[in-house]
């Protein structure tokens, strides 16, 4: 009989590129792993995703390691970015146009923090159309994108902390640290409407996932390396 092959499981913190989905890491380093092992199945998942428009950190659990993944998705995230006051879009970030424009509110560093600081602690958060939220068993996106009314329920979220600084107006530039479920697009929509104002997501990068940073990440590169060296190391 031929010999079961050894347990095998790593995981790995990965700097999403832009314009990846979380799933075209999955696939890409699930690739590599079935190429590595010689497997034709081997588990592979993410603990958290991580929009298109977006960049930075995931978590990817490899083989064996899947196992971790509930206990990693329920970690605190941080996020650095950039939310454009003046404009609304139906995404609520760079995805579709600019569909309604709005004067700006004045530019006090002191009065926009103050306002950021009224999103921290628990709130209600409305979830974007533009969302993989589910309705009726299809993608709130799917909808969105044939332009059919989306019924989405709010859900509570908590904001840890939320800091502005809006050197570069109407560019205001924030950190934030939030749990999970959170959506920065709607974060950004909501800002400027408390603003009396509009405003939509133009930058987004995850930079930690619960203790772990992005400076300790892998580029796609990489982690197909690393997968190869584990692998061999755990055949030794």
């Amino acid at each position: 009989m031929t010999p079961e092959p050894k347990p095998f499981g790593l995981t790995l913190l990965v700097d999403k590129p832009l314009n990846w989905t979380s799933f075209d890491v999955v696939n890409k380093l699930r690739y590599k792993a079935k190429s590595i092992t010689g497997r034709k199945k081997i588990k592979v998942g993410h603990a958290g995703t991580l929009d298109p428009l977006a960049t930075g950190l995931v978590i990817i659990c490899v083989g064996i390691h899947t196992k971790l993944i509930n206990d990693l998705i329920g970690l605190t995230k941080q996020y650095t970015g950039t939310i454009r006051l003046g404009a609304t879009t139906p995404s609520y970030d760079l995805e579709t146009e600019i569909d309604q424009t709005f004067d700006l509110p004045k530019n006090d560093p002191a009065f926009l923090s103050e306002i950021a600081a009224q999103f921290e602690g628990k709130i209600e958060q409305m979830p974007p159309a533009f969302s993989a939220k589910k309705i009726n068993g299809q993608k709130a996106y799917h909808l969105a994108r044939k332009g059919k009314e989306v019924d989405l329920k709010t859900a509570q979220i908590h904001i840890e902390s939320f800091k502005v600084d809006s050197s570069s107006f109407p560019d205001v530039d924030f950190t934030l640290d939030c749990s999970k479920g959170t959506y920065v697009r709607s974060l950004a929509f909501d800002f400027g409407k408390s603003l009396n104002s509009g405003a939509h997501l133009t930058e987004l990068r995850r930079t930690r996932i619960g203790d772990f940073k992005i400076e300790n990440a892998h580029t796609i590169e990489s982690a197909m390396e690393a997968i190869e060296l584990a692998y061999l190391d755990s055949k030794e």
